[in-house]
């Protein structure tokens, strides 16, 4: 694992009556204020050259440009430099408070090359020193012998350290030595795999640093935010935080920040299976590691390197990074960092088909107190695929149910809702081997069941449905019945590494079959969905990428699929943006499969069998919320929003609608009409998708009265708010979302209203016409109030479209709004 944790901070003040060239004082001043923010080799420079002036007319002045230059070498991993630079034999000559300085940096530079009986020995000795002293420089010893405990992963002792160097810091109003505590204790955190406090805890050190210039130090917070991120799922939000610190660090010659930046992303991409860019970024580090002579730096290359060329199929290579890095760790003494070779030599044995040997290897890591939870998941699931060619089904099921629980455990540990979305892209290969094991031994409905309880976990939970925990299993699923009570056709979809499925379920049957890879059905979908984005209309082109994905994801079940019969999409992966209306069914002739099915979205079998139909108990009324006054020129007003207010009010009398209009429609007076009273609530807006924290989504609404006021209802609020409606329509784009997650499928806006309890959801896939979706809305509650279902009321609006003679026929007008099967 790849962490991120400031040496120390090392006091250079001096008090007025040390100070006796003046230009001295400024000089080192200003020395170290560049150290501060962050340019290590110009701090390193000045420090050199005050060092060299003052050598003879101001000794003690020398010492402490001295002093400056080693931490400016430290910092820039220049372990041999530090040691050479800081002589130790003249410690009993000169000012405590050097000396302590002195002893520190001599023993983080000595723990960074893994001499750690040396550098136990001199951190002693500065301890002893300031037991007897009240020196500013003590401050740095606590910081020190933190980062000395944690990288033997004494969590609890680390922990005090940093929060005695913090004291220390706050107590002697040192900002600098404040502000790399807080980022040392997030280290901690980052250790002890409590990565959503991480995340929290990142950003207060981060503003620290910030706000006195340690830009370096800001650097250090964001490449533990960067871990934290990789760690709880979200890769995306890591690798823009890492690719920025690896840039801003090797501008500032900050070696140690560069190289961790570069294997965290080496690390992202490894797991997004881009191999070739996953070793650039392990050899990068390597180099730079190398060249500094930095033993732990090495190892933690050498461990990345040995994972990458064992994914890409070198095991040569692997072999040889992994003992290289396995010799470090037992020199350090260091159990923990022990255990990440010999999982990879597990790994290497079981693909050269020495089971006895990776087995052996995989209980080690399996049974090691030491591990971590990541670790063990891992060892769990890595003996699951060695037990598939040589024990019985039950050893095998054994395994991969631990590793599930493992995760699961993992993931109830986690407390903030954006991160338990992630948090299953963890798990996600798991899943997939175990399910694809499940179905290779004819067991498909027990992999069905299991393929079902990953889904909508979070938003199951967010409704009360499950409780935290997932080692018990799926519970019993009846899928022909759940078919047969929603009078439909149900296509749950798989999209796995190594095979994809679909099971199609009706009230008689469920039969399973084999689709092509992810990779090709994802790429497919990019494609079609760009060219119903495009000035040609797919149908009258013939689009082959279209018709490719009915024969691809509809055809294996178009013998079970009749016309006119309602169908239940629980899609995966990428098949979250695609709407399956638009695929071209290529016979009797050339048409879209709109024509031939009502067609809606579901999370999960789970949560689909929870429905109890109208659960309202009121008469049907509604809450109009839109034609809001622009907030802001990014948010320009919809021409046509007052036309499709009032052609969707005029469908309630006056005593069961209420409409909040113009300056009216604020975020506040959404949330403050009880909007759990309505059984129908209908947005006419705009609608931002945030891909980077999908809870960020948002409604934009009035400012109303309050100029400086929130003019957007976040997804994140929304889901604090229940609605008991029986429809949610956000007639605006990208409502839908622009994020899927590992399980839990498309996360906006549509998400969050499902998550408040709402029955149905209508939300946008993309961006929307607002004068093709006045006509569109005017059409469904004319569906609506001759007594359709949503579901077809929705596809007859779509038909009215799509038939007729306008430019409104293509799909790019009735195709992005879906409809979402709540509880």
């Amino acid at each position: 694992m790849s962490l991120w944790c400031l040496t120390l901070a090392t006091t250079l003040a001096c008090t007025t009556g040390c100070d006796r060239t003046a230009g001295a004082s400024a000089a080192l001043d200003h020395a170290r204020q560049t150290f501060i923010h962050g340019n290590l080799v110009q701090s390193e420079k000045e420090a050199e050259f005050g060092s060299r002036r003052y050598s003879t007319s101001a000794p003690q002045w020398s010492g402490k440009f001295k002093i400056l230059q080693a931490q400016s070498l430290l910092w820039q991993s220049k372990y041999p430099a530090v040691l050479k630079l800081l002589d130790p034999a003249n410690l009993a000559s000169i000012p405590a408070e050097d000396a302590i300085s002195i002893l520190t940096l001599r023993s983080v530079a000595h723990a960074r090359q893994l001499d750690l009986p040396t550098a136990t020995r001199e951190l002693e000795e500065a301890k002893q020193m300031c037991a007897q002293s009240n020196a500013a420089s003590c401050g740095d010893v606590f910081q020190a012998w933190g980062v000395f405990t944690l990288g033997q992963d004494h969590f609890d002792e680390a922990l005090r350290a940093f929060q005695q160097a913090l004291t220390h810091a706050r107590t002697a109003g040192d900002r600098f030595l404040e502000a790399t505590s807080l980022v040392n204790l997030v280290g901690v955190l980052v250790k002890e795999e409590r990565y959503d406090e991480a995340v929290d805890g990142s950003s207060a050190a981060n503003k620290a640093a910030t706000s006195i210039g340690a830009g370096d130090v800001a650097l250090a917070a964001q490449v533990n935010l960067g871990w934290a991120y990789f760690r709880l799922g979200d890769s995306e939000r890591a690798l823009e935080a890492l690719v920025e610190a690896e840039k801003d660090a090797e501008q500032l010659g900050d070696v140690y920040v560069e190289d961790m930046s570069l294997i965290d992303i080496g690390y992202i991409h490894m797991e997004a299976h881009h191999f070739d860019l996953a070793e650039t970024a392990f050899q990068r580090a390597l180099s730079l590691a190398e060249a500094e002579n930095s033993k732990e730096h090495i190892y933690n290359s050498l461990e990345a390197l040995a994972r990458a060329s064992l994914q890409a199929g070198n095991l040569p290579d692997a072999s040889k990074f992994a003992q290289k890095a396995l010799e470090i760790a037992q020199q350090s003494g260091n159990q923990l960092d022990e255990l990440y070779p010999v999982l990879v030599q597990g790994q290497i044995a079981a693909r050269r088909g020495e089971a006895s040997e990776a087995e052996r290897q995989f209980l080690r890591v399996q049974s090691d107190p030491t591990a971590l939870i990541f670790l063990k998941w891992e060892a769990q699931h890595s003996l699951a695929r060695l037990y598939e060619d040589s024990k019985p089904p039950d050893a095998v099921d054994r395994e991969y149910r631990a590793a599930l629980a493992t995760i699961g455990s993992a993931r109830d540990s986690v407390q903030h809702t954006d991160f338990r979305l992630s948090f299953l892209a963890n798990g996600e290969p798991i899943y997939d081997d175990y399910i694809h094991f499940l179905i290779t031994r004819g067991r498909t409905n027990e992999a069905l069941r299991w393929a079902d309880y990953s889904r909508a976990r979070t938003l199951a939970e967010g409704l009360g449905f499950v409780s935290k925990g997932m080692s018990l299993g799926p519970p019993p699923l009846d899928a022909q019945e759940l078919a047969s009570r929603t009078d439909s056709t149900i296509l749950f979809y798989w999209l796995g590494q190594r095979s994809s499925y679909l099971w199609a379920i009706t009230p008689k049957q469920v039969q399973l079959f084999s689709l092509p890879s992810s990779e090709e059905i994802d790429a497919i979908i990019e494609r079609y969905n760009r060219a119903l984005g495009g000035p040609k209309d797919v149908l009258d082109s013939g689009n082959l990428d279209g018709q490719s994905l009915y024969e691809m994801l509809i055809g294996p079940a178009s013998k079970l699929l009749s016309t006119g019969r309602k169908v239940i999409i629980i899609p995966d992966g990428k098949l979250n943006i695609l709407n399956f209306e638009t695929l071209l069914v290529p016979q009797p002739v050339l048409h879209y499969w709109i024509d031939d099915a009502t067609i809606s979205n579901a999370s999960s079998l789970r949560l689909l069998s929870l429905r109890h139909g109208n659960k309202g108990s009121f008469v049907p009324n509604l809450l109009l919320v839109g034609d809001v006054v622009s907030p802001s020129q990014e948010y320009p007003e919809l021409a046509n929003a007052a036309i499709e207010m009032a052609s969707v009010e005029k469908h309630f009398p006056a005593a069961q609608r209420k409409v909040l209009q113009r300056d009216q429609a604020t975020a506040a007076a959404y949330l403050a009409d009880n909007p759990e009273h309505f059984s129908y609530i209908h947005f006419v807006t705009h609608a931002i998708a945030s891909q980077t924290s999908p809870l960020d989504s948002a409604i934009i609404l009035s400012r109303g009265n309050d100029e400086n006021g929130s003019f957007k209802l976040y997804a994140r609020d929304i889901i604090q708010h229940p609605v008991n409606a029986d429809l949610v329509t956000i007639s605006s784009c990208y409502s839908a979302g622009s994020r899927a997650y590992a399980g839990e499928g498309l996360v906006g806006l549509s998400w969050a209203f499902v998550r408040a309890g709402a029955h149905n959801v209508i939300a946008a896939l993309w961006e929307a016409s607002d004068l093709s979706t006045g006509q569109l809305m005017d059409k469904f509650y004319d569906g609506l109030s001759r007594g359709e279902s949503p579901d077809s009321a929705l596809r007859s609006a779509k038909l009215s479209l799509l038939h007729s003679r306008t430019a409104f026929r293509k799909p790019f007008y009735w195709a992005p709004f879906q409809l979402y099967a709540g509880s």
